[in-house]
Order: C-alpha cells, then sequence, then structure tokens
C-alpha cells in the first residue's frame, strides 16, 4: 500500500481531536478515567526508538498515521468497560466520531455471518458436514476431480480450508456498476475479480478465502429465501442489541452522513467516500466496536453456558474449536492455553482497518476500527497499550531499537533504485544528513541501526543494504526476506 506523510489539513485537524465518550446515563468511574488517559496519552508502537523519545498521545499517533477518525471499546471482566471515539467522520470535516460512529468492518464480517450461519445448523436448517451443493439453488459449485474427492461443506467454508480461491475483494467505487452475486461466483463483469473455484483438495490445508464465504452467502440466501441483511439482521444483529449494525450494500441513504469516510494511506478521502461491497459476508458489515464488543462477549457467555439468544454452548464451542491452522469456524484463535487464550479477527477494507480480540477466561479484550489505510498500526498500538494498562497476558509487545551514530556520508553509497517485485520500484536518496525511501507516493525515513541495517516507523520495516565484493552495493533486504535488486542508473 502507498504511504506518506500526512497532509496539513489533517494535521490541524487532529491538533484538535475530539473525543466522544460512551453514551451512558452515570459518568464512569475515577478510576476507568485515570486508566483511558493512560492508554489515551501513552499508546505502544510497534517499535520503541530508546535513544529517541517518540509521541504516543493518541491525537498524535493518529496524525502519525495518517488516520483521520478512530473508535474504540474495551471489555474487562465480561463487560463494555467503556467506548471513545476520536477525531473526525472525515479529514476535513466537521463531524466526530463517536461511539455511534458506523465502520466498514472488512473481514470482521466474516465471523459474525458465521454465527448466522450456525444458527441454521443449530436449527437443523443446514449441516456443517455435507455437500453445500444440494443445498445452493442459484448457483452450484463447479464439480472437478478435486470435488469428486472431496466435498465443500459448510465446516470447510467457514474454517477457510474448502480449497477455494479468492482471498479478498477489492469493492466497487461510488461510481461503478455492481455485479449480482452469481457473477461475482463465476467472475464475470462487472465483477472485479476472479471466479470463485476449487483448485486445491477440499479439507486438505488452510489457505484464507473470501470465496469461501461469499459462497456461504449464496447457500444462506437459498435456504432462507430471505435477503442478506435481513436475514443477518433477524438472526445476530438484533438479537444481540447490535443496534448500529447492518450488512446492506450499498449503505442506505439515511444513515451515510454518519458514516465514517475511508481514507488513502496519504490521508485523502476514498472517492465517493467508500466502497461498497456486495460480498456481504465476506466484508460487506457497517459497525461499530461497541456492538463488535457485544458479539464477542455473546460468543464468550455461549460457551461458558450461560445462555445467548442466538447459540447454543456447544455450537458457540465448535466456533471456538481449532478446524485447521489456527481458525475455529469465522474466527482466529490465539494463545496456548488457561489465561491466554483468546480470540477475535481483524478487517482490511479499502480506507478502512479494524481489529477485535477476547480473552476467553478473563473477558478482557477490546475492539478498535479506524478509517484509513494505515489504521492497522494505529490500531496495534492502541490494543498494546490496553493490553499493558488491563494486564493482559502474553499479548505481543514492542520490539526495542537504537539509533546508531553513523556519519551520513556512508549514506550516498545507498542511492538508487531497487526493486521491490516487478513493477514496484523504492527509491532511495538522501537528504541533507537523513536516508529517505521512496516507495509509490509514500516517503520513510531509514534510520540506522548499523553501518548497513536500517529501520523505518512508518511500516515498522527493516531494510539492510548488502555489497558485492567490489564493495558496492548489490541489492537490500526487505524484513530480511524480500530481496530487491538494485537497477542500474537512468
Amino acid at each position: 500500500m502507498k504511504r506518506r506523510t500526512a497532509p496539513l489539513l489533517l494535521a490541524a485537524l487532529l491538533a484538535a481531536v475530539a473525543v466522544v465518550t460512551v453514551t451512558s446515563q452515570t459518568p464512569l468511574p475515577a478510576a476507568v478515567q485515570q486508566r483511558i488517559a493512560r492508554i489515551e496519552n501513552h499508546l505502544v508502537p510497534a517499535i520503541v526508538v530508546t535513544n529517541a523519545p517518540q509521541a504516543t498521545a493518541i491525537a498524535d499517533r493518529m496524525r502519525f498515521h495518517n488516520t483521520p477518525g478512530v473508535s474504540i471499546a474495551v471489555m474487562n471482566d465480561g463487560r463494555i468497560e467503556w467506548a471513545r471515539g476520536y477525531g473526525a467522520l472525515e479529514a476535513g470535516g466537521p463531524l466526530p466520531v463517536t461511539v455511534h460512529t458506523r465502520f466498514q468492518a472488512a473481514s470482521i464480517s466474516k465471523p459474525v455471518a458465521a454465527m448466522a450461519a450456525l444458527k441454521l445448523v443449530q436449527d437443523g436448517r443446514l449441516a456443517l458436514d455435507e455437500d453445500v451443493n444440494p443445498k445452493l439453488k442459484s448457483w452450484k459449485v463447479p464439480e472437478n476431480d478435486l470435488t469428486k474427492q472431496q466435498k465443500v461443506t459448510l465446516r470447510r467454508l467457514l474454517s477457510h480450508s474448502a480449497g477455494l480461491t479468492v482471498h479478498g475483494f477489492p469493492g466497487y467505487a461510488s461510481e461503478a456498476p455492481l455485479p449480482t452475486l452469481v457473477q461475482i461466483l463465476d467472475g464475470i463483469k462487472p465483477a472485479n475479480t476472479a471466479a470463485i473455484r476449487v483448485d486445491v483438495l477440499p479439507g486438505s490445508l488452510w489457505r484464507y478465502s473470501g470465496g469461501g464465504y461469499t459462497v456461504m452467502q449464496q447457500l444462506v440466501i437459498d435456504v432462507t429465501g430471505r435477503p442478506f441483511p435481513q436475514f443477518m439482521k433477524e438472526t445476530v444483529l438484533q438479537p444481540l442489541g447490535m443496534n448500529d449494525s447492518g450488512y446492506d450494500q450499498p449503505l442506505p441513504a439515511t444513515l451515510r452522513p454518519a458514516a465514517a469516510s475511508a481514507h488513502r494511506a496519504d490521508g485523502n478521502v476514498i472517492g465517493g467516500r467508500y466502497h461498497t461491497y456486495p460480498e456481504m459476508a465476506a466484508a460487506g458489515l457497517w459497525t461499530t466496536p461497541t456492538d463488535l464488543a457485544k458479539f464477542l462477549l455473546a460468543v464468550r457467555e455461549a460457551a461458558a453456558g450461560t445462555g445467548t439468544p442466538v447459540l447454543s454452548q456447544a455450537m458457540a464451542k465448535d466456533m471456538l474449536t481449532v478446524q485447521k491452522g489456527t481458525y475455529g469456524l469465522g474466527l482466529t484463535l490465539e494463545g496456548i492455553a488457561g489465561r491466554s487464550v483468546r480470540f477475535g479477527h481483524g478487517g482490511s477494507n479499502e480506507g478502512f482497518r479494524c481489529g477485535m480480540t477476547l480473552y476467553l477466561e478473563s473477558g478482557k479484550g477490546a475492539v478498535v476500527m479506524t478509517n484509513a489505510d494505515r489504521g492497522a498500526q494505529l490500531g496495534q498500538e492502541i490494543l498494546r497499550a490496553v493490553a499493558r494498562e488491563y494486564g493482559w497476558p502474553d499479548y505481543p509487545g514492542p520490539k526495542e531499537k537504537t539509533i546508531a551514530q553513523i556519519d551520513p556520508v556512508t549514506y550516498a553509497a545507498y542511492a538508487g533504485r531497487y526493486e521491490i517485485a516487478p513493477g514496484n520500484i523504492a527509491t532511495i536518496r538522501v537528504e541533507g544528513s537523513r536516508l529517505l525511501a521512496v516507495v509509490g507516493a509514500q516517503t520513510m525515513e531509514l534510520l540506522p541501526e548499523s553501518a548497513t541495517s536500517f529501520f523505518e516507523l512508518t511500516q515498522n520495516s527493516q531494510v539492510q543494504f548488502v555489497k558485492g565484493a567490489d564493495g558496492a552495493v548489490t541489492h537490500l533486504l526487505l524484513n530480511g526476506v524480500v530481496k530487491a535488486r538494485r537497477l542500474p542508473p537512468t
């Protein structure tokens, strides 16, 4: 993704970042307010530079990450302890983010949709381990040699192990024609993704597939005979009190003024404010952190046998049981055992980044939603700050780095163009005493750890310059893995 520094308009906006607390009839206890203040003023970047102090207040970090708006909900002891909104719906706009501001949940749409599909299993209308084709009416999974050996089942669809193609979806710009669901499944224009097909043996491996969830969406529609947004509202959203949520795509006109706008990595709003996702089960949910916290807590409560209006204890435990890799039925599962076990999901749509996690035993967790391509890094900084404040067990902390004292004269040897991948060129240049990397529209400063090893703070990347026998730089290594050859001067 393309990155660059925040425009002046965004910086001006965030200088007076708006803060809106959770709607409540009673004020938060002083101890909770103090916790919030510590989090807001001490986010935890992925890299902490020991000999160069960094600004860590949330307004500063929003500015650094070109993210106009953020919304947070924090859970503690199995309940929502607090929620707040920060910044604005749109860069340069007057409307603040509140706890009711809807963001695109992106792939977090999947676990919520999975819960509804499991309700159909619970009610006897679907089965987890049966071939889905007999229940599909509007479209069928095309048969091939692989499906003759193993079938596409609902369990495999929900656990990304059905062998189906299409990782994710870019959505459709406001002026673009929208395809039907069948056109998406078959990759027929105006669909902008390839046909969803089985190309590895179903059940043989875990491979993330938004395509699989799109097949599930069609399955649910064919079985229930209801539009998917209506089915989701009646089956999950209303029963769980997720009143600021919906799968309608495009977003209804009445909700658009109060919804967050999507922003590119450079801080500019996407044309038409956001993309539309007819792949609703995979990426189409509009929601809030508070509503997603309700969903997570409902899964936990159901698994504990305390009862929810949607899932039985047995079905909730199935959601939280590893199927392939570290994935359950719609949820990512982390932690080894006991206090460290947690579940959640992340999401990435055009101009939106979000993440959620909840510890199964303690009921501690958080949901963060942002309206920018660089919001993922900000969200992780917020989650690390919450983890530190609330004592989350084994949540990954920051890496510590020290800036080495290097003569900037040596930087001249690194200047040039490097091919990261075909068509993806990084330009390394020297500007005064600074070494800069330019990738697309984004310029990042490379900070030295040694004479040949550098790091940068925007995407938390590591860059190592490699020299040949003659002492000239031949290539660089990005994060120790990607080899980018140095191109001849033009």
